[in-house]
Order: C-alpha cells, then structure tokens, then sequence
C-alpha cells in the first residue's frame, strides 16, 4: 500500500465520525437551515491544520434573509512553491426528509459498513471524502507547490444561487485550475456535465361566471386541457425523437424530456381545516409549471420557440383562447472534455485506486457545474463522489464507508497528479 493510501486507511474511523457529525446537523433546504452552524463546525475542523478559513454570506442572493441567511465556507491550504489550485466544492445543504424512513434520519446511524441519514449520499460522505483526501496528502506533504481549497456552499438543491453561483459572481474560481464536485455518481464514473433545463409557467385565461350557467364563462380549465392534449399529441413524441450523444444517465434521459411539475386552476385551495364545499364558479385562470430538459444539441431559443408555437397552434383552433408564458428558470447545458487535465487526473486515479478503467457519464439534471462553467468561465470541472444518485432523494439514504475511503483515495492521487506531478 502506498503512502497516502495507508494514511487514508489510518484516517477511516475519522471519516466515519466525519460524515456522521454532518449528517447530524440538518441543514435543510427549504428554508434553509443551520448553513452557518455547518460552516463553523468545519472552519473548527481545518484553522486549526493550518487552513485559511472564510465565511461568505451570500448577500441578496434568492433565499437570504435574516432569519435564513445563505453561508458558505471556503477553506485554502498554500504550500511551498507556486503551483494549480485545486478546488472540491461540496453543497451541505439537503432536501426534505419526506416520508417512509425506516430510522432517525438525522441520527446518522452506522449499520453494516453504511452510514444512513438525509444527505448521507447527497453530498456530505463526498464532503467527507474530500476533506480526508486534502487532509491526508497535507499531511504528507505540508510544503505542496500551489495550494488547496475545499468549499461547502449554499442550496445546490434549489439552484445554488446562494452558493456556487454567488461565489463564481465575487471572482471565487478566477484563480482557480481544476474544480472536482464529489456528487453521487459512483465512485468508478466521473461525470462530465449536465443536461439543460428550463422551467416556465404557462397560464390560460378564462372568464368566471357561476357554476350553473357555465355558458355565460370561459373555463380557463378547458383551454389548459387543450394545451396538454396538443402536448401527448405532438410535443411528447417530438422530444422522445431528440437523442443525444452525451452519455447521460440512465438510459431515458439521453432524449429530451418534459415534465409537468404542477396544475392549478379555478379558486385557491383552502386550509385543512376548511369543511365547506369549493365555490361554484368557471374557472377563469389555470396555470401550469413546466420542466423542459433539453440536450446539449439543442439550443435554448428552439427549445422555447417549440412550446410558444404549440400554444399559438391552440390558440387559432380554440376561440376566445389566450395565454401568458413566463420564464421561471434556466440553464444551458455543460460537459467537459475528456482530454481535460481533471478528467485525465481522475481517470488514471480511478484505475489506480480500482484496477478498473473509469467510466464516463453525464446528470440528467443539473448540479452546481453549470455556474463554475457559465459565471467561473471554468471548463476545467468535473463531479467525482461516493455514492449512488438514486439513494440521494430516498428514504433511509446511505452512503457506504468503503466508497468514501475508495472516492477520498482517487481524491488524494489527483491532488498528487496535479499539485506534485506524482
């Protein structure tokens, strides 16, 4: 066993309180909670080894507020010569805890060699990874050319707004060589990118009149069902003709897809503690919120122009039909070379760590890739982590210790590779 794979080795039970203490604070995103709380009890870990610590609230960014500001935590170790920065950026915050858990989701319990809890996977046995990889090469080799930096960031889960793309705004990544994300995506795949993805929310007009003489209005419920029988009729089949050669994960996602995330129409939806009956009246508004995932060969104008043609094509059919379209959200899609350093760096890691030749993949949806691309002007970016993407939005969520050990080994030979030319 090499030197720094024998010091991770003697760093495993470090790991495994790691990744449990994360898991134990709950920083759950909405609203956002414990951000700072998560930040500090890192910048204890790392000051103390010698790491320039800062705490960057995301000012204004969508979601701060006082009650819920948006922290986030950047950690450098310089060496001794000038040399690359590599950076891993983790997101510490995690989705809902849902319903169906077979165990205290926050208790990060330990149980035949995995370590359950919300986030366990989706990301903080990732951040756990990367910390003991920059720990145990620091360790071995304190006076490295270049330096080191280790972020964990704000509301990945909600866009990342607060996070890496406040960071990338300030000039964070300027500096900035190699950039590895230790998402979930097995421990033996490095992922190049992400699809594209656009939200928008499409409302249909109506005229209200009373539910007896639904003659007298417009239901704006009807019209809506003519644009999503327009959507089964052309749009659904369309887009399951656009195939990528990105290699997207799984299988289904290498088309374009379309998914309505939800309906509304008519009054608003009272309290569970309303027992009247709903108001008879015609519906004179209905909105829907469409998520549009697009392909790397499609540009975003088309993506658009296709849903704008297929309500124009519903509105010359249907008298009395109008609509009003808005952009809620959007993202081109990213992929990195495999020919980059970062990717080669891995690669080789991964056969060296694994015996086994790497695997290339691409997200179906997005992760914080999309803002070192577009905002850090960083091609350089790739996500490498333990776990399995499946198991991040789950009950009873897990991550497995040996991943971690094996993900925090590959880690510790690309800074190897990069910062020392080992």
């Amino acid at each position: 066993m090499d030197a720094l794979a024998l010091e991770i080795e003697n760093r495993r039970d470090d790991l495994v309180r790691l990744t449990r203490d994360l898991i134990r604070i709950p920083t759950l995103n909405p609203p956002g909670r414990n951000y700072r709380e998560i930040c500090e009890y890192l910048q204890a870990r790392l000051a103390p080894q010698g790491w320039a610590c800062e705490l960057i609230r995301a000012h204004g960014a969508p979601g701060d507020s006082e009650a819920f500001p948006r922290w986030n935590l950047v950690a450098r170790h310089r060496g001794g010569p000038p040399g690359d920065c590599v950076h891993f950026n983790s997101h510490h915050d995690v989705v809902e805890v849902g319903h169906g858990w077979s165990r205290d989701p926050f208790a990060a319990e330990l149980e035949g060699g995995r370590i359950y809890g919300r986030g366990a996977c989706d990301m903080k046995g990732g951040l756990a990874a990367s910390i003991i990889a920059a720990e145990a090469f620091v360790a071995l080799y304190p006076d490295h050319p270049g330096q080191i930096e280790i972020s964990a960031t704000a509301d990945e889960e909600s866009g990342g707004f607060g996070g890496v793309a406040y960071l990338a705004s300030q000039g964070a990544f300027a500096h900035v060589g190699h950039v590895i994300i230790p998402e979930p995506l097995h421990k033996d795949r490095i992922c190049l990118g992400h699809r594209g993805v656009w939200w928008a929310e499409i409302e249909t007009h109506g005229r209200i009149a009373h539910g007896s003489m639904p003659f007298l209005g417009d239901s704006a419920i009807r019209h809506m069902g003519a644009v999503l029988e327009e959507m089964e009729r052309t749009l659904f089949p369309l887009l399951m003709s656009k195939h990528t050669e990105m290699p997207v994960i799984p299988e289904g996602a290498r088309n374009s897809t379309l998914n309505i995330n939800s309906i509304h129409g008519g009054e608003p939806d009272h309290g569970p503690d309303f027992t009247g009956l709903p108001a008879p009246c015609v519906a004179d508004r209905c909105r829907i919120v469409i998520d549009r995932r697009f392909l790397i060969e499609e540009e975003l104008s088309e993506v658009k122009r296709e849903v704008t043609a297929l309500l124009e094509k519903v509105k010359a059919a249907r008298p009395g039909f109008t609509y009003e379209i808005r952009d809620l959200f959007e993202v081109i899609p990213s992929m990195t070379d495999r020919e980059a350093p970062v990717v080669r760096s891995t690669a080789a890691a991964i056969e060296r760590v694994l015996g086994r030749e790497a695997g290339y993949v691409v997200s179906p949806g997005t992760y914080d890739q999309k803002h070192i691309d577009r905002i850090g002007k960083l091609k350089n970016c790739i996500a490498y982590g333990p776990g399995v993407l499946d198991l991040a939005p789950q009950p009873d969520e897990w991550v497995g210790v040996d991943d971690m050990r094996d993900s925090a080994r590959v880690m510790a030979l690309v800074l190897d590779d990069i910062l020392r030319g080992a």
